[in-house]
């Protein structure tokens, strides 16, 4: 009786090399990531696979070989469109203790003539308050393709576009975390994919250790990024702490300390009430907090368009005040 031995799937080798126990296990090269997400995203993986992929790389964590490689893979497939943007600004973790003060600065830099992209994945954990669901209140266009993007920005400088319109493989892969029980790395690679080549990246990574990793695969790309561990996730500076900036530009590395804003935590709010977010851009209402952070977001992100920390800050402070707070 002849048994033929059944040939293995091409990509049992990855989950191999993630999976073989503690010995065998291992990170996987630029060139393997690369040629992994590329099979996740031709579609010539097996759902099996794909969760056993995605879990054991959440286990492992991973590095910025990875992440560039999965940058790579995606970028080869997804060519950037020829639209000008300052800069990427990925929003996919949603708040929780505060309000998102981000969504005023990216308004006010708009306001004042930057270009932004902003991006997301969707509501995908109950509790948390998402840009998705403020987009209409604070009069931000969304967009559900590229076309619409480049629209968007020559009228308002500012564009939202979810991430199921130009990469729905990647939000299935996103969608998986009611089912899988955990969040995937497709949450932290989506912050660096920078889809339209913008000028600088800005990245909010909240767990300690993984900044880092994303700066140095955005060098690695040869990308201008910034991270730094912003509040809630998002690219959010919280004025009650210090903030260390991750920069990579022209190759380089750089990090940059921040001290804290306020010499007193601020009291959390009971609640989130997203109309304050209209009341404080209108100047209807004052909130200290969500100032400082407004203020400080909108420095980070002229930081990373070339101004010094000072500079920056100054810049920040009379585009908050100009900005248009009525059409």
């Amino acid at each position: 009786m002849n048994l033929v031995t059944p040939p293995e799937h091409p990509f049992a080798q990855f989950v191999r090399i993630l999976g073989k126990g503690k010995r065998g296990a291992r990170n996987m090269t630029r060139e393997e990531a690369r040629d992994a997400l590329g099979m996740l995203l031709d579609g010539k993986v097996e759902d099996t696979q794909l969760g056993a992929f995605l879990m054991l790389l959440r286990h492992k964590e991973e590095n910025a070989e990875e992440l560039a490689g999965f940058t790579e893979a995606f970028r080869l497939r997804n060519p950037a469109p020829a639209i000008a943007v300052d800069l990427d600004w990925p929003s996919y973790a949603g708040k929780k203790r505060h309000l998102p003060w981000y969504l005023l600065a990216a308004k006010a830099l708009a306001d004042s003539g930057v270009r932004i992209l902003l991006h997301g994945g969707g509501a995908h954990t109950a509790g948390r308050l998402y840009t998705e669901q403020l987009l209409e209140l604070l009069d931000i266009p969304l967009c559900q393709d590229w076309e619409q993007v480049a629209v968007a920005l020559d009228e308002h400088q500012l564009a939202f576009i979810p991430l199921g319109a130009w990469a729905p493989q990647l939000q299935r892969m996103i969608d998986l975390r009611n089912t899988l029980g955990l969040r995937s790395p497709i949450h932290s690679l989506a912050r660096i994919l920078n889809p339209l080549g913008a000028r600088c990246g800005l990245q909010s990574i909240f767990h300690p250790g993984y900044q880092a990793e994303h700066r140095e695969a955005s060098r690695l790309l040869g990308d201008h990024a910034i991270v730094i561990k912003g509040e809630g996730g998002e690219i959010e500076v919280n004025p009650d702490a210090a903030c260390h900036l991750y920069g990579t530009l022209d190759g380089e590395a750089w990090d940059e300390e921040w001290p804290a804003l306020s010499a007193l935590r601020h009291v959390k709010p009971d609640r989130l009430d997203a109309g304050r977010l209209v009341d404080v851009w209108r100047g209807e209402s004052g909130d200290d907090y969500g100032q400082l952070a407004v203020i400080a977001t909108m420095a980070l992100a002229l930081r990373g368009l070339g101004l010094e920390r000072e500079q920056a800050f100054g810049e920040a402070r009379r585009r908050w005040s100009e900005r248009k707070t009525s059409d």
